[in-house]
């Protein structure tokens, strides 16, 4: 990575990215004298471009550069999957260029732009400690303030009865209700002990606390998501009640109820929120449904709660989820559906929308065969 300002190279910064992302091969510093036009030349080249001008006027130019950046119109593919593949290349492309835009940091994470806000306590949360002076991309920053604020809230949960859940960066955030509610009203089985896989946020145990049971334990492979579910457990007074691990699917022994929520979506995730939504080749879902007979107590069940949206996008096999229910030595004991809810069901100008807003989320009721 080379940097260079005003034609002369200097040593190669300390570039800080949550999402991994791989390090410019040039970097080329500019300030509120240099064009859109030019700094959009400059990214299209594959530069990155740090800003040593004023915090506010970093801001406007990541938006002159949202609007200039070419929007190629509507995925158009032959097949609803082409579409959504064509559809994500393009937001991958926008994102990457985009995240082109870097500013400065110190040691402390000051940014010593002028008029700069105060992010220490957000950097700190979504990077940890500074390892030194650095770059980063300013859209990423954006996000990272977004989702320090967020956490500082709250998100408002109605089948808590108004509680808030606190999700940290990297984190899903449940803003998807539709599915918390499924879970909030189904009929429970017997018995006071339940695993929550992939907890995330650790909103489900702490509905499933809420409604009664005793012992839950919450499993996530993520770090951040442990640290974010303890938190939540703790902020509501349930955490002698929800036991947060460090695991990779299922914990030791087995439970009355299995509840797991796995990324919907076939697909590589990219970034750290991509990994809520995207399973390669469905193997989290696979491999909870193959575990979980080896887990559930006599008469326990499993709740697998799952879109069709893959399967209106043709991007899993319509008799694919009921072929592996059956070849896990399951059973389904009753399915309830609900309809979306979020935004992007209700925005004709979204590509897939015609996908999303028919898309159906259920709560799966599984027993052993």
């Amino acid at each position: 990575m080379t940097w260079t300002v005003k034609g002369a190279r200097k040593a190669s910064p300390r570039l800080y990215s949550a999402n991994g992302a791989p390090p410019p091969r040039r970097i080329v510093t500019v300030d509120d004298t240099a064009g859109v036009a030019a700094v959009h030349r400059l990214i299209g080249e594959g530069n990155a471009v740090l800003w040593r001008g004023d915090y506010p006027g970093a801001r406007s130019l990541l938006a002159a550069l949202g609007r200039r950046v070419e929007r190629r119109g509507p995925a158009v593919g032959r097949t609803p999957a082409e579409m959504f593949r064509l559809h994500r290349e393009e937001q991958s492309r926008r994102a990457r260029l985009l995240g082109r835009l870097l500013i400065p940091y110190e040691s402390d994470w000051r940014i010593p732009l002028r008029r700069a806000p105060w992010v220490q306590e957000a950097c700190t949360q979504a990077y940890g400690p500074c390892a030194g002076p650095g770059v980063g991309s300013l859209r990423e920053l954006l996000g990272v303030i977004g989702a320090y604020e967020w956490r500082k809230k709250g998100v408002e949960v109605p089948a808590l009865g108004g509680g808030r859940i606190h999700p940290h960066y990297g984190v899903f955030s449940p803003v998807r209700g539709e599915y918390v509610d499924l879970v909030a009203e189904t009929t429970l089985p017997l018995g006071d002990r339940a695993f929550d896989i992939g907890t995330g946020t650790g909103v489900l145990s702490v509905v499933l606390a809420r409604r009664g049971l005793r012992r839950i334990i919450a499993t996530d492979h993520e770090a951040r998501a442990v640290a974010c579910a303890r938190d939540n457990a703790s902020r509501l007074g349930l955490a002698d009640t929800i036991d947060v691990r460090h695991a990779d699917l299922f914990p030791e022994g087995r439970a009355h109820l299995i509840v797991c929520n796995p990324p919907w979506l076939p697909g590589h995730p990219r970034t750290l929120l991509d990994q809520a939504v995207y399973d390669q080749d469905s193997r989290t879902l696979k491999r909870f449904l193959t575990g979980l007979p080896g887990h559930l107590e006599p008469g326990g069940e499993g709740w697998l709660i799952l879109s069709d949206l893959p399967e209106r996008l043709g991007l899993r096999e319509r008799t694919e989820l009921a072929d592996t229910i059956t070849a896990a030595g399951l059973r389904v004991l009753s399915r309830k559906a609900t309809e979306p809810r979020h935004r992007r069901a209700k925005d004709p100008s979204d590509p897939l929308h015609r996908f999303r807003a028919a898309e159906v989320t259920s709560l799966w009721r599984l027993g052993v065969a």
